[in-house]
């Protein structure tokens, strides 16, 4: 399914918040072009709003939703829907997908190979939840469009 923006999901004037939504029938080559849905809204909200996006907060995005997607491929095959909301600190990625088990991390294992994924969501976001839906599930991560001075994220972070 193609990324589908709809005229509610436009920037509101005057808010300093701009959202976006796109919709996905989930198989792997599909994880790319959610990657690049996120690339484009960050884009747009730095060049065409003003929002500072940091570089860090770029790749952590896509990062981010790269995962995300992943386990909707691996988890729950079928319609996905992405909401991105962006304000002048934050970002709040949103994922839902028709899959009824919420996802838990594992225990770290240097020696396991693969399912590292929700690991890595938890260590780069300032906050997860994961709420389960009339109909599957939803995911909720936000992360720092900023950076401090040294570079990290501003605001709380396990890492």
């Amino acid at each position: 399914m193609a990324d589908r923006e709809t005229e509610q999901d436009r920037p509101a004037m005057g808010t300093g918040t701009m959202q976006g939504s796109a919709a996905y029938d989930m198989d792997s080559g599909e994880i790319a072009r959610a990657r690049g849905f996120v690339r484009e809204f960050l884009t747009d909200a730095g060049s065409l709003h003003g929002l500072h996006v940091s570089a860090r907060a770029m790749d952590v995005a896509q990062l981010v939703v790269s995962e995300l997607a992943t386990n909707v491929c691996k988890y729950a095959p079928g319609p996905c829907l992405l909401d991105l909301e962006a304000d002048d600190g934050g970002l709040v990625i949103t994922m839902w997908d028709t899959g009824s088990v919420l996802p838990t991390s594992r225990q770290a294992d240097p020696t396991r190979t693969g399912q590292h994924g929700l690991e890595i969501v938890l260590a780069v976001c300032e906050s997860f939840e994961v709420r389960r839906e009339p109909v599957g599930k939803r995911v909720r991560v936000q992360i720092s469009l900023l950076d401090a001075p040294h570079g990290d994220a501003v605001g709380p972070s396990s890492w």
